[in-house]
């Protein structure tokens, strides 16, 4: 039987539950409170170890009391980034993005995915004003929109809105860039 399922493989710290990660890795943690920043990181790190991408995202960004930038995964503002200003308990945290039109709300971990993204002395349970002033002298939003994550969703967003002739334009686009490699691979062999 793998530890992860193994009974008895969960310890109970306040409302804060430490289970499967730190006995898979069989790191030693002392007991926390759910308001300090490691647990708090830990519960954002426990719930982001499923199928979405945030799992790579590491513990170097979640053990730091840096504020995580995360991406949301459902709702309406799907798709936008938004900071995470405060842990309310091992399910939600509240949320806020000032600058992509989140409004200040109560999140699920299940709909949210780390970025590699941190915002640097936010104070705790900081209101909309403070976190827009730090979201536009970091360039958190550019640096987002800059990187080759965001860039993929755009691309994968601008296919699925393509009509029948813009995914027609892009078959014929294709043919033709593979028709250019194809001659210049022909063309490279013969000298």
């Amino acid at each position: 039987m793998p530890r992860a399922l193994e009974p008895n493989n969960t310890t109970q710290t306040g409302n804060f539950c430490h289970n499967q990660h730190n006995a898979r890795n069989d790191v030693k943690t002392p007991s926390s409170t759910p308001s300090s920043p490691q647990s708090r990181c830990r519960m954002l790190q426990a719930k982001s170890n499923g199928k979405n991408r945030a799992g790579w995202a590491g513990w170097g960004i979640c053990e730091s009391d840096e504020p995580l930038v995360v991406l949301l995964k459902a709702g309406p503002s799907a798709g936008r980034i938004a900071v995470v200003t405060e842990i309310i308990d091992h399910n939600r945290a509240m949320i806020d993005g000032p600058t992509t039109d989140v409004p200040r709300q109560s999140y699920p971990f299940k709909h949210l995915t780390l970025t590699p993204l941190a915002l640097t002395k936010l104070p705790r349970a900081a209101g909309s004003g403070v976190v827009k002033k730090q979201l536009e002298k970091e360039a958190t939003v550019e640096k987002w929109l800059n990187s080759t994550w965001a860039k993929k969703r755009a691309a994968v967003e601008k296919r699925r809105t393509l009509n029948d002739f813009g995914r027609f334009s892009v078959m014929l686009a294709k043919k033709q860039r593979t028709d250019v490699v194809r001659k210049a691979l022909v063309k490279a062999r013969k000298a």
